[in-house]
C-alpha cells in the first residue's frame, strides 16, 4: 500500500537529548572520555588580558575546533564553522548545544595569526600531549625512528627569482677541523696552513609566492617548491615525540642532531634511549660519529656508491688498523701519504710497483700509475654503523620504519591534509606540522585507553 511521509508540524518545537544522539563508540566521545584538555588554559593564559577587552572565546573551546579541522581533515576555517553548525558530534565535543552558533571562522583566523603568532603555544600543546602519553607508558624512549616527508609548498614553481647566496658552513665544521689537526699530529705531519678566508656561492630558485620554501630536487621526488616535515616517532605505540620543519633543500642530515638533542633533554630520554633508526639520507660521517659517542645503536640505510665503470670497488682494498695502511686485491700496500682539509686521509700506493701489475687496468687510470683510497677520520665510526646494519638486529629495526613512521607520514597525508600546505611561510607549515602530529597523538592515546579500559 501507497504510503507519504507527511512533516511532523511540531519538528522545529522537538525536546531532545544531544547526549543522546552521539554514539558511544564515537571517536570524540572516546576522546573526551579519556583526554583532559584543561591544560591548555594555563598555556596560553600569558597571552590573555586579565582585566581589559571583552570575554574571549574559551581557549580550550577554540583549539577543541582546530583539532576537529586536523581530526577529519577540513582544510578551511570557514567550513570547519560550517560543518560544526550542522554536525552534532561536533557540537556535543565543543559543549555548544543545539541552539547556540559555532564561533565565526574569522575568531580562528585572528588568534592564529595575531594572538599566537611568534609564540610557542603550539609546540607546548604538541609536548604536553607526548607527555601524557609518557604518562600511560607509551613511549618507551628506547627506539626512536627519524624520517623526512615533502609537504607541497602553496607557491607556483614557474614563479621565481635566481639568487646567489653564500653556502653555509656545517656547523660541525670547527670539530672536524679539530679532528683533522689531531690526526695530522698522531701521523706526524705538520698543522696545515691557515684556510684563506673564501666566500663561496650558490645559485638557488627562490619563489615569488612563499619565499620560505625550497626548491627541491630529488631523485624519484616531484620536482618543486616544498617544505620538509622531519619527524621522530617512538617504536613502541608510533607516538609521534618530534616534528620540525625545513626548506625543501635541506638534507635530511643537517637538522637531526640538534633535534635528536632536544628530544632527549626536553623528554628525559637521556637513560632510557637505545637505538635510532635511520633512512640512508642521515648517513654522514658526522652522525655516525656523535651516535657512536652517545653510545646508541645507530642503525642508518646503506648507499650504493657505483664506481667509475670497469674498476675495482672500494672494499675490494682492505684496511689493516695496526699498520694503518690498505691492502689490496695484488696484495701491495697503499702506504699513509696525508690528511686532507675534508677530513680524509689519502693511501697512495707505489707506482713502481703497480706498472707491472695485472690488475692496473682495473685498479686506477691515472697517468702516473698511482692507486689513491681515502679514509675518513671518523671512518670507524661509519663502519661500526655499518657493522649494525648488516647485524640481525640492525635488520629488524630497520624493517620497523615501515611499520612506524612511513605509516605515521601516510595517515598524516590521507586522513589529516598535511599533503598539501595550508598556509604560506615556515612558521605557518611548523604549525599545521604540529598540529597535525598533535590530533595523531591524541587519537591513538585516546583509542588506547578505551581498549585498555575495556
Amino acid at each position: 500500500m501507497l504510503h507519504t511521509h507527511q512533516p511532523d508540524p511540531q519538528l522545529d518545537y522537538e525536546l531532545v537529548c544531544i547526549e543522546h544522539m552521539v554514539p558511544e563508540d564515537h571517536l570524540l566521545r572516546i576522546i573526551a572520555r579519556h583526554i583532559d584538555f584543561s591544560f591548555i588554559t594555563e598555556k596560553v593564559r600569558p597571552y590573555y588580558s586579565e582585566t581589559h577587552g571583552r570575554p574571549s572565546i574559551d581557549p580550550v573551546m577554540l583549539f577543541k575546533m582546530l583539532f576537529i579541522g586536523y581530526l577529519y581533515g577540513i582544510r578551511s576555517e570557514r567550513q570547519l564553522e560550517q560543518e560544526i553548525n550542522m554536525n552534532i558530534a561536533y557540537r556535543w565535543f565543543l559543549g555548544l548545544g543545539l541552539s547556540k552558533k559555532a564561533p565565526d571562522h574569522t575568531t580562528i583566523s585572528w588568534n592564529r595569526r595575531y594572538r599566537f603568532k611568534g609564540t610557542t603555544v603550539f609546540q607546548d600543546i604538541f609536548d604536553e600531549i607526548v607527555r601524557l602519553a609518557i604518562r600511560h607508558r607509551m613511549v618507551g624512549g628506547r627506539v626512536l625512528i627519524t624520517d623526512s616527508t615533502h609537504l607541497k609548498a602553496n607557491a607556483n614553481k614557474r614563479k621565481y627569482t635566481v639568487q646567489v647566496v653564500e653556502r653555509t658552513p656545517q656547523e660541525y665544521l670547527h670539530e672536524l677541523e679539530q679532528a683533522i689537526e689531531e690526526d695530522r699530529r698522531q701521523q706526524g705531519k705538520k698543522p696545515l696552513k691557515d684556510r684563506e678566508e673564501v666566500i663561496e656561492t650558490r645559485e638557488i630558485k627562490v619563489s615569488t609566492t612563499d619565499p620560505d620554501s625550497g626548491y627541491m630536487v630529488r631523485d624519484g621526488k616531484p620536482e618543486g617548491f616544498f617544505y620538509l616535515d622531519h619527524r621522530t616517532v617512538d617504536h613502541k605505540f608510533n607516538i609521534i615525540t618530534d616534528v620540525y620543519i625545513t626548506p625543501g633543500n635541506v638534507p635530511d642530515s643537517v637538522p637531526y642532531m640538534d633535534r635528536l638533542k632536544h628530544q632527549i633533554e626536553k623528554f628525559g630520554f637521556a637513560h632510557t634511549l637505545e637505538a635510532v633508526a635511520l633512512d640512508a639520507g642521515y648517513l654522514t660521517s658526522y652522525i655516525c660519529k656523535e651516535l657512536h659517542q652517545m653510545k646508541v645503536f645507530a642503525v642508518i640505510g646503506g648507499r650504493a656508491f657505483t664506481p667509475v665503470k670497469g674498476l675495482l670497488k672500494k672494499w675490494r682494498f682492505k684496511y689493516d688498523p695496526e699498520r694503518n695502511v690498505y691492502i689490496c686485491p695484488a696484495k701491495h700496500e697503499l702506504k699513509y701519504a696525508t690528511t686532507n682539509r675534508e677530513g680524509y686521509r689519502e693511501y697512495k700506493s707505489d707506482p713502481n710497483t703497480c706498472k707491472d701489475c695485472s690488475l692496473l687496468a682495473q685498479c686506477t687510470r691515472s697517468r702516473n700509475k698511482q692507486k689513491v683510497v681515502t679514509r675518513h677520520v671518523w671512518e670507524d665510526s661509519k663502519e661500526w654503523v655499518r657493522f649494525n646494519r648488516l647485524s640481525r638486529s640492525g635488520k629488524y629495526l630497520y624493517r620497523l620504519r615501515y611499520q612506524t613512521i612511513e605509516r605515521s607520514f601516510a595517515d598524516a597525508k590521507e586522513l589529516h591534509g598535511l599533503r598539501y600546505c595550508r598556509l604560506r611561510g615556515r612558521a605557518n607549515v611548523q604549525e599545521q606540522a604540529l598540529l597535525t602530529a598533535t590530533v595523531q597523538n591524541i587519537k591513538k592515546i585516546a583509542l588506547h585507553l578505551a581498549k585498555k579500559a575495556s
